[in-house]
């Protein structure tokens, strides 16, 4: 029994938590790996661009809500994700157009691109808290849990409660749904062999036909896709603030790269890594051991190896020793 609640208390605090945020991380890393496979650059902007995609769904979410338009026990914000990737799309399209458009033509470096990029990222941030404000936005509705702690105390008769949000449960689906779908159109749709054909070699691949302003806005909108879906599933999961958006960035690029960037399934298992390391350093084991262990051997400290304020410091370390001992990350990316 007291294993049993042990497992309880670390699928509720560590396991749970650990998969939604692996999920919204892989989401993420899948846009900065996609930029980096086809574009060739790191887009520094990426978290940015899914703080303008979340903010445009905000705001529709609340004329749906203002309207009396839901979905029950379903967030309204499912109904603002059309809009809000189109918000960011438009965004981003206009941004290649003014902007990166001009170095691909003079063959500039990557290192100048992300350069630019982080002038760019600066742009987004500035216009997203000039539209909603600096401040903690709430947008979620509907049912908050599948099933809460109470309930689940009373249907097992076990000592620990196991609370599932329904926004981390519908992360977990959304993000399952979205990636099968990528994985599809990369895989079997003309387009999508275009792309990797166009990442695996440029040349060849202009040489064969393939329209390369075509590939580049193709790139962008599935970016923006993936940046709202991923900005919307994170803020309906925790809260939207737009400079935690800015902060996402580097837990972001770590799993990107741990996984290896310019691979997608990399991007996805970098993200659970990634995810799983920042929770379970962070979280405090007295619970879980004071179960798992005999009697009389519980621990007295809160057996936390970092506080979670350090939770980016996680990411920033794993990320250092990727680069130093494997660059090219876990299933065999792009060196950085």
């Amino acid at each position: 029994m007291d294993l049993l609640n042990a497992f309880v208390a670390l699928a509720n605090f560590v396991l749970v938590p650990a998969i939604a945020y692996g999920s919204q991380l892989a989401l993420g890393a899948l846009g900065v790996t996609l930029i980096y496979g086809i574009l060739r650059f790191s887009n520094f902007a990426h978290g940015d661009t899914m703080a303008f995609g979340t903010m445009v769904a905000i705001l529709v979410t609340w004329g749906f809500q203002g309207a009396g338009i839901g979905l029950g026990p379903l967030p309204t914000a499912l109904l603002a994700i059309p809009f809000g990737i189109a918000g960011a799309a438009a965004l981003v399209l206009a941004t290649d157009r003014v902007v990166y458009r001009f170095y691909r033509a003079q063959k500039a470096k990557p290192v100048i691109l992300v350069i630019v990029s982080m002038g760019v990222m600066f742009v987004y941030n500035g216009l997203t808290r000039f539209v909603i404000g600096p401040d903690d936005q709430r947008f979620d509705d509907g049912a908050r849990f599948l099933i809460n702690a109470r309930q689940f105390r009373e249907l097992t008769g076990l000592e620990e409660g196991l609370a599932i949000r329904s926004t981390q449960a519908l992360t977990v689906v959304t993000a399952v749904i979205v990636v099968a779908a990528l994985f599809w159109f990369l895989n079997r749709t003309r387009t999508g062999k275009s792309m990797r054909a166009y990442s695996d070699n440029e040349d060849l691949a202009l040489l064969s036909g393939i329209n390369p302003d075509r590939v580049v806005r193709v790139t962008w909108l599935i970016v923006a896709a993936l940046a709202t879906i991923a900005g919307v599933l994170y803020g309906l999961d925790k809260t939207f603030k737009p400079f935690t958006y800015f902060q996402l960035l580097l837990p972001i690029f770590a799993a990107a790269i741990v996984g290896g960037l310019g691979s997608p399934l990399g991007a996805i298992a970098g993200g659970f890594v990634i995810a799983f390391s920042e929770v379970g350093i962070t979280y405090a084991w007295k619970k879980v051991l004071g179960h798992a262990l005999p009697q009389g051997l519980e621990p007295d400290g809160l057996v936390q190896l970092l506080s979670t304020d350090y939770k980016f410091a996680v990411s920033f370390v794993i990320l250092l020793i990727v680069l130093l001992f494997r660059p090219t990350g876990l299933f065999q990316g792009k060196s950085v």
